[in-house]
């Protein structure tokens, strides 16, 4: 992970590429179209078929919005001009490009279903908002979520640390933790409940009851986060030190965090109408 990722100071937003496409993706993105669509048409699907024909026509007349009889002769020399395309054009067009491929090219050697397969892959591992689902690029991560992130983020410090750490474990795209995500996720509500009820060292539980009287926390969001607390304490859950490998993923921590950060935000301006200084 980046310094600047580490220390807080680039933007939620950018860790989890929700407006944008850096370098390094679109380098990652580019080799999944070479190696399974572009490859095939040199080595599988001559560029001089029927089939290759048909697609590259549709390209040209139904996205690229060009006279067909632009089309290269050749496909090294057509590949070169996709190639500037792709590297220059804004970020969500490179998802409007996936959609139409996806949708149009020859479904040779079931290439897109291996397509989606790796597509989905590299955004998981690069940590963009979308996948594709379907025959569509769908957001996993909606703008709403990232503003409870950041809100929850100018939280005072105590809070702010630890959530700051879930997203880095998270956000890490060489070795995320998802486990310790969900950890720190959790330690931050439970962080600012000790801070309402003034105990330093009651646990999330102990806190929820105390809470739910002193600031009128609705029962069912007190039941649901003691429910919630209860699966990462138990003796399969998180904070167990398991010695096996976990089956969590980043749906599972990115779930975790943007409730905590929900249920912080809440405690917030809760304690603020009771006028809790926190």
């Amino acid at each position: 992970m980046r310094f600047s990722e580490r220390k807080g100071l680039t933007p939620v937003r950018e860790q989890f590429q929700t407006e944008n496409i850096d370098n390094t993706t679109r380098n990652r993105l580019w080799n999944v179209l070479t190696v399974i669509y572009w490859d095939s048409i040199e080595k599988k699907l001559s560029y001089r078929s029927s089939e290759s024909k048909n697609f590259f026509r549709e390209l040209y007349d139904k996205f690229f919005k060009l006279p067909v009889d632009n089309l290269s002769s050749k496909w090294i020399y057509e590949l070169d001009k996709i190639r500037k395309f792709f590297f220059k054009c804004p970020w969500h067009i490179i998802y409007d490009f996936f959609e139409f491929i996806y949708k149009n090219f020859p479904n040779y050697y079931e290439a897109n279903s291996r397509f989606k397969e790796s597509l989905n892959a590299v955004l998981k591992e690069e940590k963009c908002a979308y996948r594709l689902i379907g025959v569509k690029i769908v957001e996993i991560t909606s703008e709403k979520e990232i503003i409870e992130i950041e809100e929850a983020f100018e939280s005072p410090n105590p809070i702010k640390i630890h959530l700051e750490s879930a997203l880095e474990k998270l956000a890490d795209r060489e070795l995320p933790d998802y486990r310790n995500s969900i950890k720190e996720s959790i330690s931050a509500v439970e962080t600012i409940c000790r801070m309402i009820t003034g105990d330093p060292k009651a646990t999330l539980g102990q806190a929820l009851k105390i809470i739910e009287n002193k600031i009128n926390i609705h029962p069912a969001l007190k039941i649901a986060f003691d429910k919630l607390y209860g699966y990462t304490s138990d003796e399969d859950g998180i904070r167990h030190c398991l010695m096996d490998e976990s089956n969590l993923d980043f749906e599972d921590a990115k779930f975790m965090l943007v409730s905590c950060s929900a249920f912080i935000n809440y405690l917030k301006e809760k304690a603020s109408k009771v006028k809790i200084e926190l």
